[in-house]
């Protein structure tokens, strides 16, 4: 076979343009696939943060309640039966919430602190 100098045939023409379409779809591809997983990151980043937000708000919802519980005026002093009993409910109460983690050690102190007078 002869081989010619110059411009390439049609054969080689047709060659390098597939090489070129094929390196531009497999370049394109990956490019759409990386910036579907980034989306789908970014995507699953937000759902996080939304549940971290809503825990946190929960949380405080219920520090809140704690709180407001423990924090209304004293009622008169019962019976010397009724307070032991009343007492020790209400420090079992209050451990339950400090172990739940809606109280810490500081408001689990003042709380006890002003339950037991």
């Amino acid at each position: 076979m002869i081989r010619r100098m110059g411009r390439p045939g049609l054969l080689g023409l047709a060659a390098r343009t597939a090489v070129v379409a094929g390196t531009a779809n497999a370049v394109s591809g990956s490019m759409q696939r990386a910036q579907a997983q980034r989306d789908a990151q970014q995507q699953q980043a937000a759902l996080y943060q939304a549940d971290q937000q809503a825990a946190a708000m929960q949380a405080a919802a219920a520090h809140a309640a704690a709180q407001a519980q423990y924090a209304a005026p004293a009622a008169p002093a019962p019976t010397a039966a009724a307070p032991a009993l009343d007492i020790v409910g209400e420090l079992q109460k209050l451990a339950a919430l400090r172990d739940a983690g809606v109280l810490d050690a500081a408001e689990f102190s003042a709380a006890k602190a002003k339950l037991l007078g």
